[in-house]
């Protein structure tokens, strides 16, 4: 699934070009998971406006309606999604399921399994936007989170703390590969009740995650499967991985074999020599 990394990528690549275009044309193929709810006629003529990000989703401003002018589109893109920025014209390839044509390029969404959205709504803070971005926690990098913030919001869930890092309350953006990565550079096994961690592993793990993140971007993200960037470009931060998908082979710090161990229907791969519970 595209995390954070993967989004702000994606982010990167498609605000410079599409900042100030106007809307030529929109096409929506395949029913997605949640329907556009606008006629794709009135979104024509707009400008787009500076592309931002929130959690997993981007957010579209769509400028030039005296009506609705803080109008646009929120777009996830589920379990396989990635969006590509065409320069010319070229015909829809299989599982393209949304496209909007502007003067500055063709943004088109590839999602095989359907799980992705590209939602209309007046403005972020009306639905469904602000619906489906209600209960997101912290940015990662947001200055209001810090080392006590995040220790406390901590002390409320008893839950293990690779489950607290996916669940998205406390802090958005460490999905399965980069929870792995980050409680491996913590020293934290990913069993351990997150209200079990003290003050000083908790900023640790916070500085993880944010370490972990800001490597992943500068990679482009992971490419497990699906994932292309919005020039059509994989990612590679998997290729750096410390513990995912290395089960049985030996820890890079202490040469223990690292073990693999399901956590809601998720892979957790950890050293259990390195991370103490």
């Amino acid at each position: 699934m595209p995390e954070l990394p993967e989004v702000e990528v994606t982010r990167r690549g498609i605000d410079p070009r599409l900042r100030g275009a106007q809307v030529l044309a929109v096409h929506v193929g395949k029913p997605l998971r949640r329907p556009l709810g606008r006629e794709v006629q009135a979104l024509v003529g707009l400008r787009l406006g500076a592309v931002q990000r929130r959690g997993k989703y981007l957010w579209l401003p769509l400028q030039g309606a005296p009506d609705l002018p803080a109008q646009g589109l929120l777009i996830h893109l589920g379990m396989s999604g990635s969006l590509r920025l065409l320069g010319a014209p070229a015909p829809p390839e299989a599982h393209e399921h949304f496209r909007l044509d502007t003067d500055h390029g063709s943004l088109r969404l590839h999602d095989p399994r359907r799980f992705g959205a590209v939602v209309w709504s007046a403005a972020l803070d009306h639905e469904p936007a602000a619906g489906l971005l209600s209960g997101l926690g912290f940015e990662p990098f947001d200055a209001a989170l810090t080392d006590e913030r995040f220790h406390a919001a901590l002390q409320q869930r008893r839950a293990p703390i690779k489950s607290v890092l996916l669940g998205g309350r406390v802090i958005v953006g460490a999905g399965n590969i980069y929870a792995c990565e980050a409680l491996f550079h913590a020293g934290i096994d990913p069993r351990c009740s997150a209200a079990r961690i003290g003050r000083a592993r908790a900023a640790r793990l916070l500085q993880a995650v944010r370490q972990t993140l800001a490597q992943a971007m500068t990679l482009g993200g992971s490419t497990l499967r699906d994932f292309r960037d919005a020039h059509g470009v994989n990612g590679s931060f998997q290729q750096q991985a410390a513990v995912y998908g290395r089960e049985g082979e030996p820890c890079k710090a202490c040469g223990t074999p690292l073990r693999r161990i399901v956590q809601g229907q998720r892979s957790s791969y950890f050293c259990p020599r390195c991370q103490r519970r």
